[in-house]
């Protein structure tokens, strides 16, 4: 039988003796399907201590604004087999799809650039108006030949588009309707292919909710990526 050396037999128990105590969530990722006519959703990662050590929440990161996190009523410490919740409050702004938001939590003595664990909260938002593609693009010198966004009406009522405005004179843009209430185009021509540039596609709706109503699209007059770049003879 292998017998350890005492020192390494020290070292082992010194080890796991300093290895930090973690939380313990019920899950890490949360789905949320989100109705089409709200502003926020709110969902709560359960945690517990199973550790026989206390442990501190030293530091929370929705990373970003849109997103609110609150802990057990500002409890930050909790002792062996203690329990309590994180809640998590996303406010969908004109957010739509699959959007997924990461909290990230330090515990106790964490590296600022590492945190001990991180949550997920994934909010599936219908999308009422869907347009395809978002970005139309052109590269400077090829061709200004049109390029076409599908607008696509996926509520169970008919959305009419009214209105279709460029924000830049170098791009025009026209609608054409293919489906009342349910389907369109806009073909959209860049006016020049000598420098960058960028249009802000504004596209009006009558949709009934007020967050869904307007969309944007762009338009795109890039330098070659350096692969088009190199494929050129």
């Amino acid at each position: 039988m292998r017998v350890l050396n005492p020192l390494l037999i020290i070292w082992l128990v010194l080890a796991v003796g300093l290895q930090a105590a973690k939380l313990e969530f019920k899950d890490q990722l949360k789905e949320v399907n989100a109705p089409a006519d709200v502003t926020t959703v709110t969902t709560d990662f359960e945690f517990t201590n199973p550790s026989d050590k206390p442990v501190t929440i030293a530091k929370s990161d929705p990373g970003c604004s849109c997103l609110k996190v609150e802990i057990s009523g500002g409890k930050l410490r909790y002792s062996p087999g203690e329990s309590g919740v994180i809640r998590a409050t996303f406010d969908m702004g004109n957010f739509s799809g699959t959007v997924d938001k990461m909290i990230a939590l330090w515990l106790d003595d964490d590296a600022p650039e590492k945190p001990s664990m991180s949550l997920t909260v994934r909010v599936h938002i219908p999308i009422l108006v869907g347009l395809e593609p978002k970005t139309v693009k052109w590269e400077i010198g090829g061709s200004r030949e049109p390029q076409t966004i599908k607008v696509r009406m996926a509520g169970e009522k008919p959305i009419s588009v009214k209105t279709v405005s460029s924000s830049s004179a170098d791009f025009s843009c026209e609608l054409k309707t293919v489906v009342a209430g349910k389907e369109y185009e806009i073909t959209v021509t860049p006016r020049e292919m000598n420098s960058p540039g960028m249009a802000v596609i504004r596209i009006e709706t009558d949709c009934e909710l007020v967050k869904h109503r307007t969309q944007q699209a762009f338009g795109v007059v890039r330098k070659p990526t350096p692969a088009a770049a190199a494929a050129k003879p």
